[in-house]
């Protein structure tokens, strides 16, 4: 028994990573994001459709940065209500690229946090064929993202969208390569 949910933990590790990582073909860039599943805490299974957004970028791995602020922020529960929600998720790696200044004045001023994490979501579940339609959404912040393409890429307020529908129970993720910033 211990072997086989060792190997389901695997399987849904490899496929977690998979998800977030992405794949260079476009089909594969276009496509949906397949459910996967993923194990809990307790060890039973839980299809990635059950997790939240907060959930999936926390099983994704490449969000500690923004999964902290967020939890920093008090904004976890709300990113994982009901929804559904857009989130435009930057990486780790976009968060290393902030000056880290920058990162540490937000952290101490929790109304510029909020209001930065807040700017990355938008109400709706909006898929990348929605989002193509589109010139400009209202994020929660407020404030508009601006969305452009160029080429096959999808640009959100500057940043391409490196991974689109990340499916999750609440809405859905597009992993973007930056951290956005609202006009001040």
């Amino acid at each position: 028994m211990t072997r086989i949910v060792a190997l389901a933990l695997l399987f849904a590790s490899l496929t977690l990573v998979a998800v977030a990582c992405g794949g260079d073909d476009d089909e594969a860039a276009s496509a949906p994001a397949e459910t996967t599943a993923a194990m809990t805490d307790d060890g039973t299974s839980t299809s990635a459709d059950e997790l939240t957004i907060v959930d999936t970028a926390v099983a994704a791995g490449d969000f500690t940065t923004l999964v902290s602020l967020v939890q920093e922020a008090g904004l976890a529960d709300e990113l994982s209500g009901v929804g559904p929600l857009t989130v435009f998720a930057p990486t780790d790696e976009a968060f290393a690229a902030v000056p880290a200044d920058t990162l540490e004045e937000l952290r101490s001023d929790p109304e510029a946090l909020r209001n930065v994490l807040l700017y990355h979501v938008v109400e709706g579940a909006v898929t990348a064929d929605q989002v193509v339609g589109l010139d400009s959404a209202a994020t929660l912040a407020g404030s508009d993202l601006t969305f452009e393409t160029d080429g096959d890429a999808v640009l959100v307020d500057g940043a391409t969208v490196v991974q689109p529908d990340v499916m999750a129970s609440n809405g859905v993720i597009h992993v973007v390569d930056a951290v956005l910033i609202p006009a001040r």
